[in-house]
Protein backbone atom coordinates (compact mmCIF):
# COMPACT_ATOMS: atom_id res chain seq x y z
CA UNK A 1 0.00 0.00 0.00
CA UNK A 2 1.23 3.52 -0.75
CA UNK A 3 1.90 6.23 1.86
CA UNK A 4 0.14 9.57 1.37
CA UNK A 5 2.67 12.37 1.82
CA UNK A 6 0.38 15.41 1.90
CA UNK A 7 -2.83 16.73 0.44
CA UNK A 8 -2.75 19.82 -1.79
CA UNK A 9 -6.01 21.73 -2.13
CA UNK A 10 -6.89 23.07 -5.56
CA UNK A 11 -8.76 26.33 -5.08
CA UNK A 12 -10.82 27.85 -7.90
CA UNK A 13 -10.71 31.67 -7.82
CA UNK A 14 -12.40 34.60 -9.54
CA UNK A 15 -9.18 36.63 -9.08
CA UNK A 16 -6.11 34.38 -8.88
CA UNK A 17 -3.62 37.16 -8.12
CA UNK A 18 -5.64 38.42 -5.14
CA UNK A 19 -6.17 34.88 -3.85
CA UNK A 20 -2.43 34.15 -4.18
CA UNK A 21 -1.59 37.42 -2.41
CA UNK A 22 -3.72 36.26 0.54
CA UNK A 23 -1.55 33.16 1.02
CA UNK A 24 1.74 34.94 0.22
CA UNK A 25 1.24 38.13 2.26
CA UNK A 26 -0.75 36.73 5.16
CA UNK A 27 0.59 33.21 5.64
CA UNK A 28 4.09 33.39 4.12
CA UNK A 29 3.65 30.98 1.22
CA UNK A 30 6.17 31.27 -1.63
CA UNK A 31 5.66 31.05 -5.39
CA UNK A 32 6.51 27.75 -7.10
CA UNK A 33 4.65 28.43 -10.35
CA UNK A 34 2.86 31.68 -11.12
CA UNK A 35 1.15 32.42 -14.43
CA UNK A 36 -2.20 33.69 -15.72
CA UNK A 37 -3.85 30.26 -15.74
CA UNK A 38 -2.37 28.42 -12.78
CA UNK A 39 -0.55 29.22 -9.53
CA UNK A 40 1.23 26.85 -7.14
CA UNK A 41 2.34 28.14 -3.74
CA UNK A 42 4.40 26.36 -1.08
CA UNK A 43 5.06 26.70 2.67
CA UNK A 44 7.33 24.12 4.28
CA UNK A 45 6.23 20.82 2.68
CA UNK A 46 2.69 22.00 1.84
CA UNK A 47 1.40 23.24 -1.50
CA UNK A 48 -1.73 25.09 -2.61
CA UNK A 49 -2.86 25.18 -6.24
CA UNK A 50 -4.96 28.13 -7.44
CA UNK A 51 -6.79 27.99 -10.73
CA UNK A 52 -9.00 30.35 -12.69
CA UNK A 53 -12.68 29.52 -12.32
CA UNK A 54 -15.87 30.69 -13.97
CA UNK A 55 -18.21 29.11 -11.44
CA UNK A 56 -17.19 28.17 -7.93
CA UNK A 57 -18.84 25.78 -5.51
CA UNK A 58 -18.21 26.04 -1.80
CA UNK A 59 -15.21 24.25 -0.32
CA UNK A 60 -13.12 24.29 2.82
CA UNK A 61 -9.77 23.02 3.98
CA UNK A 62 -7.77 22.74 7.15
CA UNK A 63 -4.26 24.05 7.82
CA UNK A 64 -2.84 22.66 11.06
CA UNK A 65 -0.14 24.79 12.68
CA UNK A 66 1.96 24.62 15.84
CA UNK A 67 1.10 28.12 17.22
CA UNK A 68 -2.34 29.36 16.22
CA UNK A 69 -2.30 32.26 18.70
CA UNK A 70 1.11 33.44 17.52
CA UNK A 71 -0.07 33.26 13.92
CA UNK A 72 -3.16 35.28 14.86
CA UNK A 73 -1.02 38.00 16.43
CA UNK A 74 1.06 38.24 13.25
CA UNK A 75 -1.90 38.42 10.82
CA UNK A 76 -4.84 40.04 12.65
CA UNK A 77 -3.98 43.55 11.40
CA UNK A 78 -3.91 42.32 7.78
CA UNK A 79 -7.46 40.98 7.70
CA UNK A 80 -9.45 44.18 7.04
CA UNK A 81 -12.36 43.51 4.73
CA UNK A 82 -12.22 39.73 5.16
CA UNK A 83 -14.78 37.56 6.90
CA UNK A 84 -12.86 36.16 9.90
CA UNK A 85 -13.45 34.40 13.19
CA UNK A 86 -10.59 35.01 15.63
CA UNK A 87 -9.08 32.12 17.65
CA UNK A 88 -11.56 30.04 19.62
CA UNK A 89 -11.60 26.59 21.19
CA UNK A 90 -13.59 23.76 19.60
CA UNK A 91 -15.31 20.88 21.36
CA UNK A 92 -13.14 18.40 19.45
CA UNK A 93 -9.89 19.64 21.02
CA UNK A 94 -8.66 22.19 18.50
CA UNK A 95 -8.11 25.96 18.76
CA UNK A 96 -9.03 27.52 15.41
CA UNK A 97 -9.16 30.64 13.25
CA UNK A 98 -11.66 30.75 10.36
CA UNK A 99 -11.08 32.95 7.29
CA UNK A 100 -12.96 33.15 3.98
CA UNK A 101 -10.27 33.12 1.25
CA UNK A 102 -10.64 36.24 -0.97
CA UNK A 103 -12.46 35.90 -4.30
CA UNK A 104 -13.49 32.31 -3.58
CA UNK A 105 -16.18 30.41 -1.71
CA UNK A 106 -13.47 28.72 0.38
CA UNK A 107 -13.39 28.59 4.16
CA UNK A 108 -9.87 28.24 5.55
CA UNK A 109 -9.64 26.60 8.96
CA UNK A 110 -6.32 27.19 10.75
CA UNK A 111 -5.98 25.09 13.87
CA UNK A 112 -3.78 23.71 16.61
CA UNK A 113 -4.42 20.88 19.04
CA UNK A 114 -5.22 22.17 22.52
CA UNK A 115 -2.54 20.97 24.93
Amino acid sequence: MYKALHLSPMIPSYNMKETAAFFIDLLGFGKIMYNDGYIILQKDNLTIHILNAGDIGEMEFYLEVNDVDGLWESVKDKLAGLKVREPFDREYGMREIHIIVPHTKTLLFIGQAIA
